[in-house]
């Protein structure tokens, strides 16, 4: 089984070359380059100073990090960041990562597989081909980094409660996987993993067919228990997500709403098209209605070898397959809608989940029951499969015919060599044909979409980046901007990249940016100044800037304590030929003179004067301590006043002034602030912020871990004394048997 494991790990990597080979940048491309490399960079510096961010006030689009994708609590993640730093390639360090993820997942295919009998062979075709599956190779892994390594942790989730529940492992790697998977703070893995333990728990059920109640008893304890290891598992991961959930009253995900809106809803004829390499599904995105990508690509092999599996011999043991058949139906009813389910949103995400529950159910039925009987009929049977994929992938994409021909009648070539390998040189061969298969389909794939229509191009090199950017001194800048308005001859640093910032590039540059790239940003804040999720900007931003907030009188570049603002000259073409606003002025930037003005406060930077204070109204406000979760201001004020923090309004923030709880309040829905009553003399005003519900989540990560224990005493208890000897015993019926050889 280790040499199939090793097999398994090789093919991923070849194919991961051959993907390469295509497209060195298939693996930092768009959120990627955009968000997460930036994420890690930032925190792998943060690691090094020895800070753990949680809040980072001056990042207003980015700051509060229990709310984006960023893995807090994630061991491998937070690996990740550390060592992000000391890489000056973030393409290079991007794409070892997800090679490492790749396997892992692979490998957590190859043990699905291998617990529910399929042959070694069969289980390390299913794993070499997970990575390169259209969604999940074209999104999760050129892309949706957190998606992805959720995935990975999710399967070997699976393949773990299947081994608890027989009594062949014991409760810590359901544990483990469950909570790396909740923990990547991406609440897709942590959905799938429970319509995953649903579908095992009946599977189980189903297998042991209770009728009495003593049958109903024996079957219920390990359900159980593996319920116990799940909850326990939730328990500890409930941190991740409680601070998002109770901060959703302010976020742009901030609805509980179930709207079947059309975008990303896979219909079911197109997710089932799954073998023919050149398939382009009919469905809205992006892109319009005929996809640019081979989204709904699983593997060439899968459908047209159903016509060799013996499905008299596969019907006896049925109930065997229920868990993996229950789950690839979940999540194809999942991918056809609805568009949003709360935070849910766009149900095509879940066609790796479908691709998952294929390859497992395909490969352990041709691991368990393959044949070649009957020999011809089989071959004109597979034909018709291949001819219908054929006819559902033209009727998509007809103007691609002649590629779809070409692809037909690939997969025909290779499954008529797979099937003339099997019987004269055993599965290992055949096997080993369909692997090696998939090395030049994934490179052809990624060849044949180039150029890639979701690549941002921003520059891989940190170093040449760094190099190029403008030499800004310290402060705070903020840049007001739109993406959009970049032609192809931009994206580039010695164009527009070598002078703007965009998502959390400049997180990359090391620069102190209110710009970022936030998937679950402040409502409020994005209002205010029309900033969208990319950090891209309406023209109307500059105006709201300078204007004044209507309960202070000051504007929001001073309540924000910006230093510096850098204007797109595509957006704003005629700023320089104006006077600058009151008490700032243009400067020169040698060599940037393309792309942007910049504009800085005639007086210095104002951000590191007085704390965090943006606005004292009738209060004298002096700051005695600074940090990122806390401002400690000594405040007077003899008739009353305000003092406004230049902070947002998450939920979090406790008030107290001289040690006694205080109201607080929000200005324009944006910036805290507080009341401070009239008769005040030197008192010390403390603002200190906490993720909400950051004790809860820690008295639920405790109870975890303590449930955890009690689990495990329980399992060694019960192996020393021998009591999970009936969990053991062997039974046609029993899911565990393993089956010798392939039906003939």
């Amino acid at each position: 089984m280790y040499r199939w494991g090793i097999v398994t790990s090789i093919g991923v990597t070849l194919g991961y070359l051959a993907v390469i080979l295509a497209n060195s940048r298939h693996f930092f491309t768009d959120d990627t380059e955009s968000q997460y490399t930036g994420l890690w960079v930032f925190f792998g510096r943060a690691f090094r100073d020895g800070h753990f961010p949680f809040l980072i006030p001056q990042q207003w689009m980015t700051g509060n990090y229990t709310n984006e994708e960023a893995g807090l609590f994630n061991p491998p993640q937070l690996l990740i960041d550390l060592i992000a730093p000391s890489v000056p390639n973030l393409a290079v360090y991007a794409t070892v990562v997800k090679l490492v993820f790749a396997i892992i997942a692979g490998l957590g295919v190859y043990r699905v597989c291998l617990v529910y009998g399929a042959r070694p062979q069969w289980a390390a075709v299913a794993g070499v081909a997970m990575p390169f599956t259209g969604f999940f190779l074209f999104f999760d892994e050129a892309s949706w980094f957190t998606a992805m390594s959720g995935t990975a942790w999710m399967i070997h989730a699976w393949a773990s409660s299947e081994r608890y529940l027989r009594g062949k492992g014991g409760p810590i790697p359901v544990f483990v996987y469950l909570y790396l998977a909740i923990s990547v703070q991406y609440v897709f893995p942590a959905v799938e993993a429970v319509l995953m333990l649903i579908a095992v728990a009946v599977g189980y059920l189903v297998c042991r067919s209770p009728r009495s109640w003593p049958q109903w008893r024996e079957a219920f304890g390990p359900l159980l228990r593996l319920a116990a290891a799940a909850v326990c598992a939730g328990a500890a991961g409930l941190l991740t997500f409680l601070p998002s959930m109770l901060s959703a009253q302010v976020s742009w995900r901030g609805n509980s709403q179930i709207n079947n809106d059309q975008f990303l809803t896979v219909p079911w004829s197109e997710s089932l098209n799954a073998s023919l390499p050149t398939t382009m599904p009919a469905f809205t995105s992006w892109w319009g209605y005929v996809q640019p990508l081979p989204m709904t690509y699983v593997a060439w092999f899968l459908i047209p070898a159903l016509a060799f599996v013996d499905w008299k011999a596969a019907q006896k043991h049925w109930k065997q397959f229920v868990a993996i058949a229950l789950f690839a139906m979940m999540a194809l009813m999942w991918t056809a809608g609805p568009g949003t389910v709360g935070p849910l949103r766009w149900p095509a995400r879940v066609l790796p989940m479908l691709a998952l529950g294929l390859l497992v159910l395909v490969c352990v039925l041709l691991g368990r029951f393959a044949t070649s009987k009957d020999r011809d009929k089989r071959i004109i049977a597979a034909l018709v499969l291949v001819l219908l994929l054929w006819v559902r992938t033209f009727s998509a994409d007809p103007h691609d015919v002649l590629w779809h021909l070409g692809s037909a009648a690939v997969v025909i070539a290779l499954g008529l060599g797979a099937v003339w390998l099997g019987r004269t040189r055993g599965s290992s061969a055949a096997t080993a044909l369909v692997i090696a298969a998939m090395v030049p389909i994934a490179w052809f794939q990624v060849w044949w979409v180039q150029p890639t229509p979701m690549s941002w191009n921003l520059p891989a090199d940190r170093n040449e980046a760094m190099a190029a950017f403008p030499k800004f001194q310290g402060g705070t800048t903020i840049q007001l901007s739109d993406r959009g308005l970049l032609q192809p001859a931009d994206k580039s640093l010695r164009g527009a990249y070598g002078s703007l910032v965009w998502g959390n590039y400049a997180k990359d540059l090391e620069q102190d940016y209110v710009n970022g790239y936030t998937p679950n940003g402040h409502f409020y804040f994005g209002e205010m100044l029309c900033m969208r999720w990319d950090s891209s900007v309406c023209p109307d931003a500059y105006r709201r800037l300078f204007g004044a907030e209507p309960t202070t009188g000051r504007t929001l570049a001073d309540l924000m304590l910006i230093d510096r603002v850098v204007l797109q000259k595509a957006m704003f073409p005629d700023a320089g030929d104006h006077p600058a606003p009151e008490g700032w002025h243009f400067v020169d930037v040698p060599g940037h003179e393309r792309y942007i003005w910049v504009l800085e406060r005639d007086g210095g930077p104002i951000s590191t004067v007085n704390g965090r204070v943006g606005d004292a109204h009738d209060v004298t406000a002096t700051s005695l301590d600074e940090t990122d979760m806390t401002s400690r201001v000594r405040v007077s004020s003899e008739t009353g006043g305000r003092v406004t923090f230049a902070r947002l309004g998450w939920p979090g923030y406790r008030v107290t002034l001289d040690g006694k709880p205080v109201p607080f309040k929000t200005v324009s829905k944006v910036f805290v602030a507080v009341d401070i009553p009239g008769g005040t003399h030197n008192a010390v005003l403390e603002v200190s912020w906490r993720p909400p519900g950051w004790k809860i989540g820690m008295a639920s990560a405790g109870a975890g871990l303590v449930g955890l224990g009690v689990l495990e005493w329980l399992y060694i208890r019960s192996r020393r004394r021998g009591l999970d000897a009936p969990a053991a015993e062997q039974r046609d019926d029993d899911p565990d048997r393993e089956l010798v050889g392939t039906a003939k």
